[in-house]
This record gives C-alpha cells, sequence and structure tokens, in this order.
C-alpha cells in the first residue's frame, strides 16, 4: 500500500513539474493574428429594419385574397440571408427575397392572404435571417366578414 501511494505521489510531482514550462513562450503570433481576424468578422452582423411590423387590411370580405409587402433596409455591417419565413397557418403565405441584402440595401417581402376566418384576425410571420436575434416577427390583421352577412347601411326596397 505504501509502495502505491509512493508511486502517485511521484507520478503527481512529475506531472507538476513538468507543466511548469513558460506558458507564453508557447504562443504562436501567426495564432493571434488569425484570432484577431476571426473575432472582428464575428462582430459584423446585419441587422434587419423594417419600415413597419404590423399592417392592417381593414374590413375585407371572407375568402377576398389580399397582398402586402413588408419593406425592408440592412442597417448592419454585413449582408442580410432570409433562411425562412413561415406564417402562424396555411392562410397566409410570406414570399422572401432569395437574394442576400447588402449592407445598407433594401429588400421586399411580401405577404399573402387568402382572407379566411370571420371577424378579427392576426397572423404572425416569422422571419428567420442571420441578425442577431435570428428571428424578427410581423403581423397582419383584418376584419373578416362573412360573405352571407347583412350588407351595413340602409336596406334599398
Amino acid at each position: 500500500m505504501k509502495r502505491i501511494i509512493l508511486a502517485f505521489g511521484l507520478v503527481g510531482l512529475f506531472i507538476t513539474a513538468s507543466c511548469k514550462d513558460n506558458a507564453s513562450s508557447k504562443i504562436k503570433s501567426d495564432n493571434v493574428a488569425v484570432a484577431a481576424e476571426r473575432d472582428e468578422a464575428g462582430k459584423q452582423v446585419p441587422v434587419m429594419e423594417f419600415e413597419k411590423a404590423e399592417h392592417d387590411f381593414g374590413t375585407i370580405d371572407q375568402n377576398t385574397p389580399q397582398e402586402t409587402v413588408f419593406k425592408f433596409t440592412n442597417t448592419g455591417n454585413a449582408p442580410l440571408i432570409i433562411t425562412d419565413a413561415k406564417s402562424s397557418c396555411g392562410c397566409t403565405v410570406p414570399d422572401p427575397p432569395k437574394d442576400p441584402i447588402a449592407p445598407g440595401e433594401t429588400g421586399e417581402l411580401k405577404v399573402k392572404f387568402n382572407g379566411s376566418g370571420q371577424n378579427q384576425v392576426t397572423k404572425t410571420i416569422t422571419v428567420t435571417a442571420n441578425t442577431e436575434k435570428g428571428q424578427e416577427l410581423l403581423r397582419i390583421k383584418a376584419f373578416v366578414t362573412p360573405k352571407d352577412a347583412a350588407p351595413k347601411g340602409p336596406v334599398a326596397q
């Protein structure tokens, strides 16, 4: 038992002594430069700024297709790439740009709504991009009147 303890003690002493080399002498200046470039590139991100984050179609008749455009600008310092755009239901179809948006450039995300539902309807569009947040939320809303609803105002006889 004493031999085992002595053996572990010698191994520990050897490991401790071998790790006392000067760590700063092992740093390669080329690696420091590459790391600095990588860190600087990591700070460059696109920023997606929309003119509006919500669009109200107002009062529409049921099943009447609607369309709107959400305009945005890349105010960041790297190309903006939209990887996905999904809506909260199948009645709303987003159509994002396929090409990257350069810093300072503008883009458009078209959204089509088929006019389904009744009364107040709100739909959400989630845009996934290479921004710092990773996702942006947009909304459309409308008051949908049923097709069989009585017309508003005075009735002609």
